[in-house]
């Protein structure tokens, strides 16, 4: 087991968030990135590419589904140590869908509401570039085992990282 080294700079936070978070599996798909990331809140953004776009050239629905998926349960799953996180499983999600927009990039926020000892609930909004509401959701997520802990769990894109460096 790696020493637990806890990260202090927002910088530092948001490299390692997109190291693990989103170098490998769906996430690398969606191709978004961390903007800022801290206890309660996470903000991501995309630019939006031709996958990314329904039959209609607007952003697919299910794309923003999952993005702000993503964000509520990362609002409630912050971990500031270096090649750890906190992971969490969705057991609701609701979405409704205000807007559209077919380029550019999007901002997803999502802010942690409420939470129990493993329970939590938060919310999540996509914006465009103009400041246009796209999408809202409010979503209900449980903590995996380990993950009830601050310095959560070893990643195991964490050893793939420090290999590759």
């Amino acid at each position: 087991m790696n020493p637990l080294i806890k990260l202090h700079s927002s910088e530092e936070i948001i490299k390692n968030a997109d190291n693990i978070l989103t170098s490998t599996g769906y996430h690398k798909i969606l191709g978004f990135r961390h903007i800022s990331w801290e206890e309660k809140r996470v903000e991501l953004i995309l630019k939006i590419k031709p996958h990314h776009l329904n039959l209609g050239g607007v952003i697919h629905g299910g794309v923003l589904s999952a993005l702000l998926d993503v964000a509520c349960a990362e609002a409630g799953t912050f971990c500031p140590y270096e090649g750890r996180l906190r992971k969490a499983i969705t057991l609701s999600l609701s979405t409704t869908f205000t807007g559209q927009c077919s380029h550019g990039e999007i901002r997803i926020i999502g802010n942690l509401r409420a939470s129990g000892r493993r329970i939590y609930n938060s919310s999540g909004e996509v914006f465009d570039e103009q400041g246009k509401l796209l999408a809202i959701a409010d979503g209900t997520f449980r903590l995996r085992s380990g993950s009830d802990k601050k310095e959560g769990v070893e990643s195991n894109a964490s050893s793939v990282t420090h290999q590759s460096q």
